[in-house]
């Protein structure tokens, strides 16, 4: 199978969140997956939100991928939902994240129903990721369509380098509330409430210079992922993104016209939480700095991770040895994503899966062909790891 045209397909099939509308490209999946044998059920929790599912999921083993991807944007080479093949990659909004993944999986299920085999996995695609992911695998887990099992997420990752455990999440939003008046007596009188987010952004510089060091197995792992960070994003010190408080002030709006001092303001401010750090503490030093305001949590999640020395995180660097060689090791990931939801059900969760993390929600985002192929490959020796563990049984 061309597993590159495949991957095409899906990103031709727009499904941006928002509005986060997937109907179009799941029921691509399904008759996919109808063709080969493969029964599946499809939810769809509103306004297209629609996830897929095989029929009866009972199997040691899930694959996982999330098919709404972030708005495309302007000023691309290729148009972003064309599905261009070109100079050895697919162009296009989901190449990386993660389309490309779910093509990967597709074709590896592809080559073992192909030659006559039961498939040893079950299979999740999922909506809504890039916004939290309550109407998609949040969905299949309150609704119990998920038993806990090993689950492998083939969101993007370094080539060698699965990724076993997340940073924390804290999404919050600030209302500043100032005192109006005439903008020309500003400073000396009157509160702006866009310079008290100010303020509070000035903060947030300070957070991030504190360290929160971890010991033992976990320093190690924190050290070899800092390692791999500096080389993927050429950096000096990638110790500064898991050990630190990492934040994105990503919306802010404010003032009403620019001769009256603001009074009104709004932030929309993200932050990742490295192990060791406490979520309740964070948020009671940052109501310190909004004394003007209200302050609402939107989103929390403690960091999480996967048991580096346990059977399936061998198995799985195993087969990425054996696709790229090299040295091979697990890593910690600064991003969330819908494994943080997985693992506080009970599941164990890796992820690894192709792409170019350079691109990751950028403009000309692509994913290369030939590592495209690597997780064909990767994806079907794990496959045959649990084909082979069931025979043991």
């Amino acid at each position: 199978m061309d597993v590159g045209r495949l991957c095409a397909a899906l990103v031709a099939i727009k499904s941006e969140n928002p509005p986060g509308d997937t109907a179009d490209v799941i029921e691509y999946i399904r008759d996919f997956l109808d063709a080969r044998g493969i029964p599946a059920t499809v939810t769809d929790t509103g306004s297209g939100r629609c996830n897929l599912v095989t029929k009866n999921p009972k199997k040691p083993l899930l694959f996982c991928g999330h098919v709404d991807v972030v708005p495309a944007g302007e000023g691309w080479t290729h148009p972003p939902y064309a599905g261009v093949i070109e100079d050895g990659s697919v162009w296009g909004r989901g190449a990386t994240d993660m389309k490309g993944g779910c093509a990967a999986i597709l074709a590896a299920c592809d080559s073992v129903v192909q030659e006559g085999r039961e498939l040893p996995a079950d299979l999740a695609f999922v909506c809504d990721e890039e916004a939290g992911g309550d109407y998609g695998i949040r969905h299949l887990i309150r609704e119990n369509m998920l038993a806990p099992c090993d689950c492998l997420i083939a969101e993007p990752t370094p080539a060698r380098h699965p990724c076993i455990g997340q940073k924390g999440l804290c999404r919050i939003t600030v209302d500043f509330t100032g005192t109006p008046g005439h903008g020309s007596l500003y400073p000396v009188v009157g509160v702006n409430a866009i310079m008290e987010a100010m303020g509070l952004l000035s903060y947030l510089h300070t957070l991030h210079d504190r360290r929160f060091p971890v010991n033992g197995d976990l320093k190690e792992l924190v050290e070899a992922s800092a390692g791999v960070f500096s080389e993927e994003f050429h950096i000096q010190d990638g110790s500064r993104i898991l050990e630190r408080v990492t934040f994105n002030p990503g919306v802010i709006e404010g003032g009403e016209k620019v001769n009256i001092i603001a009074r009104h303001c709004s932030l929309g401010l993200e932050m990742r939480i490295p192990w060791g750090c406490s979520i309740p503490e964070i948020v009671s030093d940052i109501r310190k700095h909004v004394p003007n305001g209200t302050m609402n949590v939107d989103t929390t999640s403690d960091p999480t991770l996967t048991d580096p020395t346990g059977d399936f995180t061998s198995i799985v660097c195993r087969e990425v040895e054996h696709a790229w060689g090299g040295t091979v090791f697990p890593i910690l990931q600064w991003a969330a994503s819908d494994a943080r939801h997985l693992r506080r059900a009970g599941f164990n969760v890796i992820e690894y899966g192709p792409g170019e993390l350079a691109t990751l929600h950028g403009i000309d985002e692509r994913v290369s062909v030939a590592s495209l192929e690597k997780a064909v490959r990767i994806y079907r020796g794990i496959l045959d790891a649990y084909s082979i563990r069931k025979k043991a049984r």
